[in-house]
């Protein structure tokens, strides 16, 4: 059982039945209160515009000190001071920030547009002025456009990351976010509500449900979410639950006719109107909607493990790899030095396992257990295996680990000679985890989809939980980077690697 949220309550007065009070409530329209998606929006007006005024006068300042230096425009017919270019720069960047929907709340607050957005708009605006410059022969110092344009970029979007962190503690707490009520088969709402609840930041709070045979104040099956009616008292719901966002999870309910009329009833600007389509863990990238002849057709990109992408992964791998190894060289001396002074044996452990298209490599790492632990495995998994886990072996005490050995895997140390695999072509800085063969020969038809990419040092099952995963959520996390995997992608979970590094969570 899981809970969502206790405003899902459904509360009305004795004596008088809810939809009796709904009725009534519907010819009244509550006063528009201060809506949070406007709270949030103007806050992050604020702070942006505060990051791109200390950004634009400071290089102004670091250049030309606080002189009224001018910089002239075709044959100096035209005179411009250096302040009031400052000036149209913070006004422009401002402005720009807002025209391509970077505080959206579609955007704000979870996934990489809105990063993406705030570097393309920053881009493009100084695109304009390098243009607008040559055009009619300003002479800018370059040194104040070098060095405003990246320190500002970079200032923006740590602050957009700054208050992503808050808005995520926010909404862990119910607040912050859109009120959902969901309409559609019990099967669908059920799934759909699993998905919200298992990512709170995403901003998705689900209040109440509406089903085909909907009965009030019943709940769904194994939740703590109340039954608001049927799918033809949506509205009625809507004032009942507080809700601001309806989610259609499936629509063979729903005429194409009512739902068309479902949009027209919420009220503009205040609540919203979202389908849920059948489809599970696609990135976003590789969703494109499409109006034809008054459908709104979603297309899906087939994933490609071919061509320009997969050299430009290579070409990142080995670049990182190599330079990893040389910056790293003195901590693997150190390592390699600890194992071998505190522990008889060799220094790295081989062991075989299943890499790209089902092919076998030997898999090297930091030997952090007693020499004979492979002989003492069959022992221990008869006696204890990770909790949820039916096909990973993984103990959270095992007393094969040996005292530097628990070190070494606390941060990971232990995965470092694994950038020689990387660097041999084997294994990619990020990817699925590499399974043993044992384990390949458990699996599930669809599980052998993670071999279609190279597996990885890291990956989302690494920054999501690591060992603290269940079975299947570490295959649909391994799944859906197959599935989407992207260069931006690799970069984030790359930055988010070393997070869980130093938190040491699930790493045992």
């Amino acid at each position: 059982m899981f809970q969502l949220g206790t405003t899902s309550t459904l509360v009305y007065s004795s004596g008088e039945s809810l939809s009796s009070k709904v009725v009534n409530q519907t010819a009244l329209r509550a006063p528009r209160e201060r809506d949070w998606r406007d709270i949030y929006r103007r806050r992050l007006a604020i702070t942006d515009f505060a990051v791109i005024v200390v950004v634009v006068f400071g290089s102004q300042f670091l250049f030309f000190g606080w002189a009224s230096a001018q910089v002239a425009g075709l044959a100096s017919m035209f005179l411009l001071n250096y302040s009031v270019l400052s000036l149209i720069l913070i006004v422009s960047w401002t402005l720009i920030l807002s025209a391509y929907g970077s505080r959206a709340d579609r955007v704000a607050g979870t996934g990489t547009a809105e990063y993406r957005i705030v570097f393309d708009s920053s881009l493009r605006l100084f695109g304009v002025f390098a243009i607008v410059a040559f055009l009619l022969q300003f002479a800018f110092s370059r040194g104040y456009f070098v060095v405003a344009f990246p320190i500002g970029t970079l200032g923006l979007i740590c602050s957009r990351w700054r208050w992503r962190r808050w808005l995520s503690k926010e909404r862990e707490q119910g607040r912050f976010t859109a009120k959902v009520l969901l309409v559609g088969s019990e099967v669908s709402v059920i799934h759909t509500a699993r998905q919200l609840a298992s990512q709170p930041h995403a901003g998705y709070l689900v209040v109440g449900a509406c089903l085909p045979s909907g009965r009030i104040a019943d709940y769904l099956p194994g939740t703590q979410i109340p039954v608001a009616g049927s799918v033809d008292r949506v509205m009625q719901a809507i004032v009942a639950t507080g809700a601001d966002t309806v989610v259609l999870t499936s629509s063979d309910e729903l005429s194409p006719e009512r739902i068309r009329e479902l949009s027209w009833s919420l009220e503009p600007g205040r609540q919203h109107l979202v389908v849920a389509p059948s489809l599970t863990d696609i990135g976003g990238p590789r969703i494109h909607t499409r109006p034809v002849a008054g459908l709104p057709l979603i297309h899906v990109e087939t994933p490609r493990y071919e061509g320009f992408k997969r050299y430009q992964k290579r070409l990142f791998d080995l670049v990182t790899s190599g330079s990893l190894l040389l910056v790293l060289s003195p901590v693997l001396a150190l390592v390699a030095m600890g194992i071998r002074l505190s522990t008889p044996g060799s220094v790295f452990f081989r062991q075989q396992r299943v890499g790209l298209n089902g092919s076998l490599f030997f898999m090297l790492k930091f030997r952090s257990m007693v020499v004979d632990a492979e002989a003492q495995l069959s022992d221990l998994e008869s006696a204890d295996r990770a909790e949820g886990n039916t096909v990973l072996f993984k103990m959270r005490d095992d007393p094969r680990v040996t005292p530097i050995g628990k070190w070494l895997r606390r941060y990971s140390l232990d995965e470092l000679p694994q950038l020689i695999n990387v660097l041999r072509g084997e294994m990619s800085l990020i990817g699925p985890r590499p399974p043993l063969q044992k384990e390949v020969d458990l699996y599930d038809t669809h599980v052998h989809r993670r071999f279609l990419v190279k597996p990885g040092i890291t990956g989302l099952w690494q920054v999501s939980g690591r060992s603290n995963l269940s079975w299947e959520d570490s295959v649909r996390l391994d799944l859906y980077y197959v599935e989407n995997w992207s260069m931006v992608g690799d970069f984030v979970i790359l930055m988010k690697t070393a997070r869980a590094v130093f938190g040491s969570d699930g790493a045992y």
